[in-house]
């Protein structure tokens, strides 16, 4: 117990001196879960739209598929990645593997269902009365899908979020594909389980606040965007 203690004690005072290693692992790690967070923004809150407002078939099979992904484990994402970037990969050629790019590859995979299946969930919640009223009241297509999209912003907002905080939080990728290599690829969960196996037990309790400060932020911002959208 008593070297519990210490060893929080010494996490502490890593945390507040500003400990140089252990603040690059963490902003090596913001980067690169921003990076997938956006890109996947970028092409899966488009793709969301364009199932929610159309009628196709196979419609249900794909909302099906995305709810299925949404479980899907962090390692079999990293292997997929790795196949396909390594030499023997179709993009073998990038050269990407063990870097950073290749992580942000394989959490923009990983959060792809998270993104899509809530973009869907927050626009589908904003009831089909909406549309057929402002269709019915005249509006054009495109003033009804902008309605659609005012009224679900917050929600879709913390579909984002939610991507954010799956993307800084897992491990199976960033080991796979990263290959966890100091100053370069390592991230938090990865210099966690490299220093808990290691016996580095104060430098890995300072990275663990460190994450779950960060999972705390994206809870409370997600909790004032589900505030926000039901005033």
């Amino acid at each position: 117990m008593f070297h519990l203690i210490e060893a929080f004690s010494i996490a502490l005072r890593m945390i507040v001196s500003g400990d140089a290693v252990v603040f690059s692992i963490a902003l090596r790690t913001l980067l690169i879960a921003s990076a997938s967070t956006l890109a996947a923004t970028l092409l899966f809150v488009p793709l969301g739209c364009l199932i929610h407002f159309n009628s196709f078939r196979g419609k249900r099979l794909a909302r099906g598929f995305i709810q299925t992904m949404y479980s899907v484990p962090t390692v079999f994402v990293g292997m997929l990645v790795f196949l396909m970037v390594s030499r023997a990969g179709p993009l073998g050629g990038m050269g990407i593997l063990f870097s950073p790019w290749a992580i942000i590859l394989g959490e923009i995979i990983l959060i792809f269902p998270i993104i899509t299946g809530l973009t869907l969930s927050a626009l589908q919640g904003t009831g089909k009365g909406l549309e057929d009223t402002a269709i019915a009241l005249g509006a054009r297509r495109r003033t009804m899908v902008l309605k659609v999209l005012t009224e679900a912003r917050y929600t879709m907002l913390t579909s984002v979020l939610m991507g954010f905080g799956r993307a800084v939080s897992e491990v199976g990728v960033a080991i796979m594909v990263g290959g966890n290599i100091a100053g370069h690829t390592r991230t938090l969960t990865t210099a966690i389980a490299l220093g808990v196996g290691k016996g580095e037990t104060a430098s890995s309790i300072a990275l663990g606040l460190i994450l779950l400060s960060l999972a705390m932020i994206v809870s409370i911002m997600v909790n004032l965007l589900q505030h926000g959208g039901n005033r």
